[in-house]
């Protein structure tokens, strides 16, 4: 088994991943690290929670180590990012690595007063992390200049392309000397994407650790199809279950509307989307990381770059946009070779693309019709998977019936199911299923 060190990572910086509790690359870093560390360009395409953060901070910190302290306004690397909470999160993964190699970094993103990113930069910062749109203002007011910029990295790239990034990226790409190293990290590779490696990429070593199209091994999905009245109700008792959950809607109106009518029910959530002032955002992110409360209700602003350890449930309230969008915002879950449930709501009138588009996501799920009796549901979804949920304490008369679309197999039976015909229904008490933990077969994560 591969180590750090064999790949070339400096000491030091294998004794700061040691003490993360670290110890083993992934494949994407297994991959990559060698290219980079040597200087060469690298183009690294890897799903989201592959460990690529990491595969270009190690080498990026190792060869800025030693060199010669950045001047004021005049950083020497460069890492780009779609959006502030992957900026903040990239920061914090770099802090230790930078540390021990006496490296100084800081973040540079808008929501935010531009004064304590100015003052940074004018000491004299080795490595920023920026959003493009805030750099670019900080250059445009001769705060901030890349001409000695010997490192840079765009991050998500194809994030970048799909909020129309991609012009800026390459503005700020040629402020940078072209003959620095460069480094790309995408989960898709698409003809925008692709323009800007042929563009500003030399030569650069292709590495491939996953495909974008085929759906985390360890990831198990379901689309509950639901009536449109039916839909909070069933959300509801969803987000009851044990554990993490991330549940995703298309506007900020729903996000807010959604985390509101949570914590109404008793349930603590916390809502993340682009309508809310930075700090805020922060709180609320840190709020859910430190299991203060277990339901964060965000847009698609959370769908990439987002680390949150123990997500068991990613919950498609609203379907995504695309497929894209979809195995994004599912990589909540099942990261770095854990596992996890997704489960799509869809009403009758989204199911057809619902259907298309998990189907172009490389996705099998496991649809199920739920039918609400009594305000309550209690779904038993495929018992191979094992995964009940447990709502609000109900009426001891409260039932539900759970209807299989398709038909049942050899051995899938639930305790006082009964079944009628091609199609299967199981009728559980709620009053028992109240007292039962959301069981996940599949184990942790």
């Amino acid at each position: 088994m591969h180590q750090f060190t064999d790949l070339g990572v400096p000491a030091r910086l294998n004794d700061v991943l040691t003490k993360l509790d670290i110890h083993t690359p992934t494949p994407i870093q297994l991959a990559t690290l060698p290219d980079a560390l040597a200087g060469r360009d690298v183009l690294g395409r890897g799903r989201t929670g592959s460990g690529k953060t990491l595969a270009f901070l190690l080498p990026l910190v190792a060869r800025l180590s030693g060199g010669p302290k950045a001047r004021s306004g005049a950083p020497r690397a460069l890492i780009l990012a779609p959006t502030r909470e992957l900026a903040g999160q990239i920061e914090a993964v770099l802090v230790p690595l930078a540390r021990a190699t006496r490296l100084t970094s800081c973040t540079v993103f808008g929501g935010v007063g531009q004064g304590p990113q100015v003052a940074a930069l004018r000491r004299g910062i080795d490595i920023v992390v920026a959003c493009p749109g805030r750099l670019e203002d900080l250059i445009a007011q001769r705060h901030c200049s890349l001409a000695a910029i010997e490192i840079t990295v765009i991050d998500e790239a194809d994030h970048m392309a799909d909020l129309g990034f991609l012009p800026a990226v390459r503005r700020l790409l040629i402020a940078t000397p072209a003959d620095g190293q460069r480094m790309l990290f995408s989960a898709t590779l698409d003809k925008a994407v692709d323009g800007l490696v042929r563009t500003f990429l030399d030569k650069p070593a292709v590495h491939q650790a996953d495909s974008a199209q085929s759906p985390v091994g360890t990831m198990t999905h379901h689309v509950l199809h639901v009536n449109r009245e039916d839909r909070l109700p069933v959300l509801v008792d969803l987000v009851a279950a044990p554990g993490r959950n991330v549940v995703f809607t298309r506007t900020k109106r729903g996000a807010k509307a959604l985390a509101a009518q949570f914590t109404r029910a008793g349930i603590e959530a916390v809502e993340l989307h682009g309508n809310l002032a930075q700090n805020a955002r922060t709180r609320n992110l840190e709020a859910f990381h430190a299991g203060r409360v277990k339901v964060l209700v965000a847009t698609d602003i959370a769908a990439r770059g987002i680390h949150v350890d123990d997500v068991r449930l990613v919950i498609h309230a609203d379907p995504p946009a695309d497929h894209k969008a979809y195995l994004h915002r599912s990589g909540r879950t099942a990261r770095a070779g854990n596992t996890g449930t997704v489960i799509t709501v869809s009403t009758h009138e989204q199911l057809r693309e619902v259907e298309a588009l998990t189907r172009a996501a490389g996705v099998k799920p496991t649809t199920t019709r739920v039918s609400r009796v009594d305000h309550a549901m209690h779904a038993v979804l495929d018992p191979a998977v094992d995964l009940t949920f447990a709502a609000r304490e109900p009426r001891p008369a409260e039932r539900v019936v759970v209807t299989k679309t398709a038909a049942p197999r050899a051995g899938d039976t639930v305790r006082g199911a009964r079944r009628s015909g091609r199609r299967s229904a199981a009728t559980v008490s709620a009053a028992h299923a109240t007292h039962s933990a959301a069981r996940f077969s599949s184990g942790r994560r």
